[in-house]
């Protein structure tokens, strides 16, 4: 993986760009430690930070091909894994390949069937090709949205990168956040809305989206996007294709000509994940390393509860010792997780899911000391039915968002009156997903409601949480890949009937199924347990000290928030009746993430526009 940026201009002068250029590297170094690399000409600046994974020595970027006298230059951060296939059309055709990285094949792929190469590739991406001759810019991201790419357009200039920090390194965009920035931290957040960057002037290309530039001008296209078909299958055909999916991507993302290993929480999605890249190790003669994250003395404070029912641990030993893995267990101090709240911010641009996401920052930092590229079971749960809302009617029925449904406790941390409208602004926000939703005429209700359900998780969920395993892998220069997120597997699941889904009432209960007899039963019929959180009191105390502390001051955030509010969320650790977000953040998280935008606005000088 890597970071890419870039600049399109047709009115500044190119001193701009060669003072821009060093900005804009310096600022994607994390996402690329191995080397960078420019491009430059009147109109255009392109640049590349590589973390080098496939073919090191001839996967230097930004990517050059002459055609006649077409000149194309490609900036590319992703992986590519149906590379050989691709591949094999284009030297069909005539094209000749220097490198066997997938670098290669997806601008000469660009070239022959510009923007309907699109169409051809299976992977996770955010790359750029921008052709010399005319001016012209391609923008494009992955199906799912697995790697990030933002936008900001102004007049007649565009700047395009992978992080946002990149994107503000340029002044082209202000740092003013208006009132729908304000409603997307305080009404929404952790998540955020497909396609808005929260300051005022950056936006993304959403999941499935590609963009072509030309004269001051963008348009943008939707290329994918998920279609309800009749379900192909009989329930004997689905479990064995189900399996065959999950097995087929997960072999296709184990290429890497450098180190890799594989996250293993004992929960059925990363075991499916370790049982494959086990075996495929094996037949090298070697023994894959498998990574746990766990906190100081968490044995001593978990308790069960509906979204957390055990810990990791034994399923976890179960697992390395049933595949043989060398495993590995990291284990995070509290104090260092309330400290790495700060850098998990800067690591997303933006206030993220607090200790869950500082704590995979710290997890990623250990990894990357031994290892490059890291597999893991992200979205199984988002596509396969593993969270509650998917199993308890009063839930799913609710008419909101199902992980954020306690809108009170948002607005109690805020002044009366800072904010009217939040509750319209999340209505109107999960009804536009809802009205996406493609169904067939012949779906009942319930089938229905459960196809919404799916395009509520996969367009605000799911991308929550692969905003966060980017960013806080990438800021240790980890590759980490999600096999369950090929749009393969996207696709099938979104057109499963329920009752193949959730085989015999089971979350997950098709993907249980599929591999009953290859992992321990114990396993297989695990209860969905979420990513650990630390339990332990004295992180509380850490929290609600800086909190107290951040409300001693005057600023812009703090004349947004309610003292009175957040002093009385603070006298009872466990007071929610619901969680702000997700299975993981209650009190304790609500005030880390009160941390984190406190560091945001500093470290971003946020300007407020409302």
């Amino acid at each position: 993986m890597c970071g890419i940026a870039g600049l399109i201009s047709s009115v500044k002068t190119m001193e701009y760009k060669e003072s821009v250029a060093p900005k804009m590297l310096k600022s994607l170094t994390r996402r690329g430690p191995d080397e960078g690399g420019v491009y430059m000409d009147t109109r255009a600046l392109l640049v590349h930070r590589r973390l080098a994974v496939v073919d090191i020595e001839r996967g230097k970027q930004p990517m050059h091909f002459v055609r006649g006298n077409e000149h194309f230059v490609l900036v590319y951060n992703g992986e590519l894994y149906n590379t050989d296939s691709v591949r094999k059309g284009l030297e069909e055709k005539g094209y000749v390949f220097e490198s066997h990285s997938d670098t290669e094949v997806v601008l000469k792929a660009y070239v022959e069937y510009k923007e309907d190469c699109v169409y051809r590739f299976n992977g996770i991406f955010a790359f750029a090709v921008y052709e010399c001759n005319s001016g012209k810019l391609f923008l494009c991201r992955d199906r799912i949205g697995v790697k990030p790419l933002f936008y900001t357009l102004k007049g007649n200039e565009l700047a395009f990168a992978s992080e946002i920090k990149a994107l503000l390194s340029t002044g082209l965009p202000t740092r003013e956040v208006d009132e729908e920035g304000l409603y997307e931290l305080f009404f929404l957040g952790p998540a955020r809305t497909s396609g808005i960057g929260v300051f005022k002037d950056i936006k993304e290309l959403k999941p499935g989206e590609y963009g072509l530039y030309q004269n001051g001008k963008l348009y943008k296209k939707q290329y994918f996007r998920l279609t309800a078909k009749p379900h192909p299958h009989g329930e004997k055909q689905t479990i064995e294709y189900t399996r065959w999916l999950i097995e087929d991507a997960i072999k296709g993302q184990l290429v890497s000509d450098v180190p890799l290993c594989t996250f293993l929480s004992g929960g059925l999605d990363s075991s499916i994940i370790t049982h494959c890249a086990s075996k495929e190790s094996l037949k090298k003669g070697e023994r894959l390393h498998t990574y746990s994250v766990e906190y100081r003395d968490n044995e001593k404070y978990f308790k069960e509860s509906l979204f957390q029912p055990n810990r990791d641990f034994e399923y976890i030993r179960m697992m390395s010792k049933s595949e043989n893995t060398w495993h590995h267990e990291v284990i995070l101090e509290n104090t260092l997780l309330a400290e790495a709240l700060e850098p998990a911010t800067i690591a997303r641009d933006l206030p993220g899911m607090a200790d869950v996401d500082s704590s995979l920052l710290l997890f990623c930092k250990e990894v990357k000391k031994n290892f490059t590229v890291a597999l893991s079971g992200e979205c199984a749960d988002e596509l396969f039915g593993g969270y509650p809302w998917y199993h308890r009617k009063e839930i799913l029925f609710s008419d909101t968002f199902p992980w954020a449904s306690n809108l009170e406790v948002r607005e109690k941390i805020l002044k009366k009156n800072v904010l009217k409208n939040g509750r319209e602004y999340v209505r109107s926000r999960y009804l536009e997903t809802v009205n996406l939703t493609d169904k067939l005429d012949s779906d009942s209700d319930y089938e229905g409601r459960m196809r919404e359900m799916f395009m509520l998780n996969f367009y605000w969920f799911m991308q929550c949480l692969l905003d966060r395993k980017d960013r806080m892998s990438m800021y240790s220069g980890l590759e980490v890949r999600v096999p369950f997120c090929d749009y393969r597997i996207v696709e099938y699941a979104y057109n499963m009937p329920w009752e193949l889904k959730s085989y015999k009432g089971r979350e997950k209960g098709i993907v249980r199924k599929a591999f009953e007899k290859i992992l321990p039963d114990e396993i297989v019929y695990r209860k969905k347990s979420p990513y650990p959180k630390t339990h332990n009191p004295f992180y509380y105390q850490v929290v609600s000290a800086k909190v107290r502390e951040i409300l001693k001051k005057k600023t812009a955030l703090t004349e947004l928030l309610s003292r009175d509010g957040i002093n009385s969320l603070m006298e009872s650790e466990n007071s929610l009746n619901a969680p702000w977000y997700g299975q993981l953040m209650r009190t304790p998280q609500i005030l880390a993430y009160i941390i984190q935008l406190d560091k945001w606005f500093e470290e971003y000088d946020v300007k407020l526009n409302f």
